[in-house]
């Protein structure tokens, strides 16, 4: 049989949902204040996915403005039924955690999708939709218990009917399940399923941290009363070692292949530098899914995900994650795996009006703000990597500055920039709980091109330059601390990225900064 390797989607993307038409394979996950929203996915074999689009590509559908870090998007679920396709998911409008539930449709996953359609009477997070054989359509989420929560964070899973040509909540909800333990916490992440007759509500409880878990219900009618599995939690890795490779696994879905077998989706973290250090957030992995006395048993051999796993029937060779590594900025559209921070509300950036380049113009917003500031990134996707370009910039203003950064949050990243304080000068700047460091500064004699690398060995992180009549390397810094861009420390819910930046701190300029390439890769101890 052939193997594949965990993660299948490495890098930040989290709360991975399937759907499966036919032969064909559609996943989503979520992306918080990252603008486009909603990476959706295709494979023909459940290991091997492309990127497809984005289903939230336009302002219309997403406005993040102001939205603060690790709010927005939450845990979209991706569903088909007759012909259309359906994204459903939660928007978390602020700090003070008011949340809304919305979805959207189109007839080709590729997009576009329709402008949300708003769901009123949908309180909490996690929406799921299922289409039932009699044509009904219900929509699962979670609440504070009407009877109120007897401990920190309890929930409630609870299930209405939804009108799809209404588009409207029916009926009465319902409260059908609050996990497996009754001390547990932050029940969420709820999907159902139709099985031999058997409803099965799988769930997340237990929190995103180190306790999460999956566990399982079933019920001979939708409204329950709902029986848990008496084997609960079916995936769980709190119960291993803070050394285990893999943490913190939980928020599943399942899908039953075109051959029968049964494989399920869920999100985990690979820590990594000592401690739960996670700075890669958490990422989509994969387990196959057995049934024993019609209750559903994950990775039935040793009951873990494993990084090295046998795959699907459909796969017909061993499989390893490819990722692409070098963009030239030569096509006129950037690559889908580039985003922004959050909604771009002007063009900030253009591979146009220098063909082979990526234009940034200089905003007057910073990376230290809870902004749109000019800014495009990549994911980080290995434990160890290394990302390089080559910059043309000439600051004209004190304070006029653009590079690469690696970049949790406004609060926590590193910036390897060109700047301009008493001439043009070269900087790593380190930012960690809102205060900034500059790290070191040099000087930078002439015009032309400058090189910008950062190489990150595990948590240990080191940026180099040179000019670009220069054949070797200079190291500007060394053994920076890697683990501030840890979830761990750095919180929220989101990942690592790699960047190019921008910015006139506050200024109004006319100053552009041009990428001529870019290139991100695995970096080998």
């Amino acid at each position: 049989m052939a193997t594949y390797q965990n993660p299948i989607i490495p890098g930040f993307y989290p709360d991975p949902s399937i759907c499966r038409v036919g032969d064909d394979y559609y996943l989503v996950t979520s992306t918080f204040e990252y603008f486009p929203g909603v990476p959706i996915f295709h494979s023909k074999d459940l290991v091997n996915w492309k990127q497809i689009g984005h289903v939230l590509d336009r302002p219309s559908q997403l406005n993040l403005d102001g939205i603060p870090n690790s709010k927005g998007i939450y845990a979209p679920t991706i569903r088909y039924h007759e012909g259309i396709y359906y994204m459903i998911t939660t928007f978390v409008v602020s700090q003070h955690g008011e949340r809304k539930n919305f979805y959207v449709t189109a007839t080709d996953p590729a997009g576009p999708w329709s402008d949300p359609i708003w769901l009123t009477g949908a309180p909490g997070i996690d929406p799921s939709l299922f289409f039932d054989d009699d044509g009904r359509v219900y929509y699962t989420g979670n609440r504070v218990p009407p009877t109120g929560q007897t401990h920190a964070k309890h929930m409630e899973i609870w299930l209405q009917e939804l009108d799809v040509y209404e588009e409207k909540l029916i009926g009465e909800p319902v409260g059908i399940w609050d996990g497996a333990l009754k001390i547990a916490h932050a029940q969420e992440s709820p999907h159902v399923y139709k099985k031999d007759g058997y409803y099965y509500l799988i769930i997340a409880e237990g929190g995103t941290g180190y306790t999460h878990a999956v566990t399982v219900a079933r019920s001979k009618h939708i409204a329950g009363p709902y029986e848990p599995n008496k084997r609960n939690p079916i995936l769980t890795h709190r119960h291993l070692g803070q050394n285990y490779p893999i943490s913190n696994v939980g928020h599943a879905d399942i899908i039953e292949t075109q051959d029968g077998e049964w494989w399920l989706f869920c999100l985990a973290s690979r820590p990594y530098g000592g401690g739960m250090y996670r700075n890669m957030g958490r990422e989509t992995f994969l387990a196959p899914v057995v049934w024993e006395e019609d209750w559903p048993v994950v990775a039935p051999e040793t009951g873990r995900l494993e990084e090295i796993m046998t795959g699907p029937s459909l796969l017909k060779d061993n499989a390893r994650v490819e990722i692409k590594t070098f963009d030239s900025f030569d096509d006129k559209k950037l690559g889908l795996e580039w985003n922004s921070i959050r909604t771009p509300r002007e063009n900030f950036f253009s591979l146009e009006e220098r063909p082979g380049y990526l234009r940034l113009k200089l905003k007057p917003e910073s990376l230290a703000e809870e902004a749109n500031p000019s800014f495009i990134g990549r994911r980080q996707q290995h434990i160890s990597y290394q990302a390089v370009t080559e910059l043309e910039f000439e600051p004209k203003k004190a304070d006029e500055a653009a590079g690469m950064t690696l970049f949790h949050s406004n609060d926590f990243h590193y910036r390897l920039e060109v700047s301009y304080q008493e001439g043009k000068e070269l900087r790593v700047v380190k930012r960690a709980a809102g205060e900034e460091e500059t790290i070191k500064v040099e000087r930078v004699i002439g015009r032309g091109s400058i090189q910008l690398k950062a190489v990150a060995i595990k948590q240990d992180i080191s940026f180099y330059y040179r000019v670009s009549d220069a054949e070797s390397w200079t190291l500007l810094v060394d053994n920076q601390d890697g683990r501030i861009l840890s979830t761990d420390i750095a919180g929220g819910f989101v990942g690592t990225y790699v960047g190019l930046f921008a910015t006139s701190n506050g200024q109004i300029t006319e100053t552009v900064a041009d990428f001529d390439w870019f290139e991100y890769k695995e970096a080998h101890i």
